[in-house]
């Protein structure tokens, strides 16, 4: 892991709190804002885990300004413009320049089928029209492809370009992509995939993007020290305590279930109400009473363990 590349860490993939009536949370951003930054990590709002591809425009654009509003001075704040029109994305880009803004991240548009050729064309005129600095997103699991390391490692050349966000679950992929672009002090590597948070930071990758971090965010903290120390054993332990939280409400959950349950996890730590923007929706009161359950007991046998 380089600390020495500007865009670099452990940037948390926010929830976008909710009211009842589906509007945003102001007074949640704020709590969620507080927590990130007591525990020394970054916000990235407008992701997969923020349900970006649910939200209205309007909302969007509310919730980047409330984010530019809550940024602390000096740090760096991300957000998603993904969209599958390139002038929504623009536009919302530009708003977000305005409202503080640092850098913005993009998936692939989701409803064609696109050549390699396409992708790389639709990057380039995106990284073109925009005043901040871009991320390439890859998460097939929503978007359904994959753009190949090929395209992105030609893309990565791109004067707007500065970065891979990598949800894809493959660690041949991880490999090369550490072997691409480790080395690179103008393009940098996040890892998506959780479950390799720790493998990917000693192997030389230049952040991590953990969900869990949005109620538990002192373990990545942790696990970034542990690995800037070269304490690989600690860096591990942080990983197996990622994997036990994230297994509570992830585990037997399709993705958006499993972004519920993340609020009522947060919602024990007064950080945001579990309400879901359709078509997700919220489980059962008993599931919901289940969830908080095991997680103070997981606190609990943690506590004793210690």
């Amino acid at each position: 892991m380089s600390i020495q590349k500007k865009y670099s860490g452990i940037v948390v993939p926010a929830v976008t709190p909710l009211t009842e009536n589906f509007q945003l949370d102001h007074g949640a951003v704020e709590s969620m804002f507080d927590n990130f930054y007591r525990n020394h990590v970054l916000p990235f709002i407008l992701g997969t885990t923020g349900e970006s591809a649910s939200l209205p425009f309007e909302l969007k654009a509310d919730y980047v300004r409330q984010a530019g509003k809550n940024k602390q001075k000096g740090t760096t704040l991300y957000a998603g413009i993904a969209s599958n029109c390139l002038e929504e994305s623009i536009e919302l880009t530009k708003i977000s320049e305005q409202a503080g803004v640092d850098v913005v991240a993009a998936t692939l548009p989701s409803y064609y089928a696109l050549t390699e050729s396409q992708m790389k064309r639709y990057f380039e005129q995106l990284a073109d029209a925009i005043p901040l600095p871009l991320i390439i997103y890859n998460i097939p699991a929503t978007t359904h492809s994959s753009v190949p390391l090929k395209i992105i490692d030609e893309l990565s050349y791109h004067s707007n370009i500065i970065g891979l966000k990598d949800s894809e679950r493959n660690i041949e992929r991880l490999h090369e992509s550490l072997h691409l672009w480790r080395d690179r002090p103008d393009f940098s590597h996040f890892m998506g995939w959780a479950a390799k948070s720790a493998e990917a930071m000693l192997l030389g990758s230049d952040g991590i993007i953990p969900s869990t971090g949005n109620f538990i965010p002192s373990i990545y903290h942790e696990m970034q020290e542990a690995v800037l120390q070269n304490d690989t054993n600690k860096a591990l332990r942080m990983q197996e305590l990622s994997d036990l939280y994230g297994g509570l409400y992830q585990k037997g959950r399709t993705l958006g279930e499993s972004l519920w349950a993340l609020k009522v996890l947060m919602s024990t730590h007064q950080l945001c109400q579990p309400i879901v923007m359709p078509p997700l929706q919220g489980s059962s009161q008993e599931d919901l009473l289940q969830l908080q359950e095991a997680y103070a007991q997981t606190l609990e046998s943690l506590a004793l363990s210690e």
